[in-house]
């Protein structure tokens, strides 16, 4: 490939083994992010070549004294020299030899092996091969990548993604991450990966394994220089929860394939569910060795029970409500979770007052009561006893679990969360699934708060902090990283920016983007994003091309017509 000489080191300026300044000549092009490669030779040393990107450009007119005199240069009345000049960031010194380079030494666009050096491409290896997961596309075409051993928990592990909610795009960026991770051939073991993406809002997500009608010739050429095909996802199970008036997912756009979702009241007290409860923001310290208590009560009592209703025989029939029945042995039989909260309202406030209080003063054994009767609108139809259980499963069947939280409350949408990571984390741990699991989650400032704590929170600490040494990858995305717990977004090896609020912008969580870059994430377009890793010392700015599965219904039906629509809804 021949090499494009774009101009020379300029020598009225500074120049060191970290940075310098280019002189741009004639019709020369030189943009922010591009990437260049200098050459340079001492009598000691021999060759060296400097790789680095460009973070600054500028025009300015030589010969002029006053802001009035463009007026003047612009009217052939004095003369003036156009001056084009850029800054370059060193990324990469071969050999690694700091010493400056020569003004005057020709500058050249890196391209081919040059880009990969300048990018440390040639770096992203192990003994199975290539490393490099494509992430997008640089502004010259070429595929951007990410070292997968940062990723995958090798080296490093968890992406964190920041921006604006609607411009920022980071579930579409989260989602064609995914895409590359399964279906890019980098993952050794793809084929034994899992996801279990969340989807938080609207109805989007409910259509990745159907094509996008709207994709472009231009996106999918996009696709194939980034190695991946332009289809859907192909294996996708979606989950919704159950209307609150039956057993329907309660979904408007989409019911064909979809399976609603609850726990039984075994599921529930077997499994320790208690906690996420009381996982909301005003979650209490005093009532935390109240609700660990009866935790461990409800597990003990439901031990050996098959569900999905919940057998008790200590509460004695002039107490009971009269809805509640009883089993061929009288035992009372609790086919709600309106009637485990009146069971434990009658454990910890009635006149047999047992060891179920854990010695708690009344008013907190009345707080509790209040608060878990308040949860019984939100959260019974998640939890019931009126038929066997069927929580999501991300370990088994399908490989990617597209579980919707859009139209729950704050509580049960904190409950579905946390009872999925706690138990998905506990099989890891035990070793019931060997290959990787993806976790997709939006709005971490709300399950992981900087500055509350609950025990949604005590998860994904876990994860963040242990979770890539079993195989679990958190891919976190929030409006704002400054409300969320540094721990979880300091083990995130990945960071991606998308379009920032000004004010975001200039906390110290972002303090690893250098200035210009996080001038420029206020002006982000949807599709591009800033992207950061370990590996390379610059942010790389990339654009991901447009989805290939569709994000809406309209993308769905070409005709979008009324009749369409209705035959899918019906089957």
């Amino acid at each position: 490939m021949e090499r494009e000489r774009i101009g020379v080191v300029l020598g009225n300026r500074e120049t060191t083994p970290l940075g310098f300044w280019v002189g741009v000549k004639g019709e020369g092009l030189l943009r922010l992010d591009d990437l260049v490669v200098v050459e340079a030779f001492h009598p000691k040393v021999g060759r060296v070549r400097y790789f680095g990107m460009v973070d600054h450009v500028a025009k300015a007119h030589e010969g002029e004294a006053y802001d009035t005199d463009t007026f003047l240069a612009v009217e052939g009345r004095i003369p003036v020299s156009l001056v084009y000049v850029a800054h370059v960031s060193v990324t990469r010194i071969l050999p690694e030899e700091f010493l400056p380079p020569d003004p005057g030494s020709p500058v050249y666009l890196a391209q081919g092996e040059e880009l990969e050096l300048a990018l440390y491409y040639d770096a992203m290896r192990n003994q199975k091969g290539s490393t490099k997961l494509p992430a997008g596309l640089l502004r010259n075409g070429e595929a951007a990548y990410l070292n997968l051993e940062f990723l995958n928990g090798v080296k490093g592990g968890h992406v964190n993604i920041s921006g604006i909610s609607g411009v920022a795009a980071k579930t579409s960026y989260a989602t064609f991450l995914i895409k590359s991770l399964l279906e890019s051939g980098v993952l050794e073991d793809a084929h034994q990966a899992k996801v279990l993406l969340f989807n938080v809002k609207g109805e989007d997500l409910f259509f990745l394994d159907k094509p996008n009608a709207r994709l472009t010739e231009e996106a999918r050429r996009a696709y194939e220089r980034l190695g991946l095909p332009a289809t859907p996802f192909r294996s996708v199970a979606f989950l919704a929860p159950p209307r609150k008036n039956g057993y329907v997912p309660d979904l408007e756009t989409r019911l064909e394939g979809v399976k609603a979702y609850h726990w039984d009241l075994v599921q529930f007290c077997q499994r320790g569910l208690l906690p996420f409860l009381f996982a909301d923001r005003g979650f209490m310290t005093n009532l935390g060795l109240l609700v660990q208590h009866l935790t461990e009560k409800l597990r003990r009592l439901a031990e050996g029970q098959k569900g999905p209703h919940l057998l008790v025989e200590d509460w004695p029939r002039e107490d009971l409500p009269e809805e509640v029945s009883f089993d061929s042995l009288g035992k009372v039989r609790l086919k709600s979770f309106s009637d485990l909260v009146r069971y434990l309202e009658y454990k910890l406030l009635g006149p047999e007052k047992g060891d179920w209080t854990a010695l708690q003063a009344k008013g907190t054994l009345e707080a509790f009561a209040r608060r878990l009767r308040s949860s019984v609108e939100n959260v019974a139809h998640l939890v019931r006893g009126d038929r066997p259980g069927n929580p999501p499963d991300p370990l088994k069947g399908e490989q990617v679990h597209v579980v919707d939280l859009a139209k729950l409350s704050p509580q049960a949408q904190m409950f579905v969360v946390g009872s999925l990571l706690k138990d998905l984390f506990e099989r890891k741990e035990r070793g019931q699934y060997r290959g990787r699991v993806f976790i997709v989650l939006d709005e971490l400032n709300k399950y992981a708060p900087r500055e509350e704590e609950s025990p949604i929170k005590d998860v994904l600490l876990d994860i963040a902090e242990r979770g890539r040494s079993l195989g679990v990858i958190l891919i976190g995305a929030q409006q704002t990283a400054s409300e969320v717990e540094r721990r979880v977004v300091g083990n995130a090896a990945i960071r991606v920016v998308g379009r920032l609020d000004a004010a975001e912008a200039e906390r110290p969580e972002y303090r690893y983007l250098p200035a210009s870059f996080r001038q420029r994430a206020l002006i982000l377009p949807q599709g591009a994003v800033i992207l950061h890793q370990p590996e390379i010392p610059v942010p790389l700015l990339v654009r991901f091309p447009f989805p290939a599965w569709a994000t809406k219904r309209e993308e769905v039906l070409e005709d979008n017509s009324a009749e369409a629509l209705r035959r899918e809804l019906l089957g």
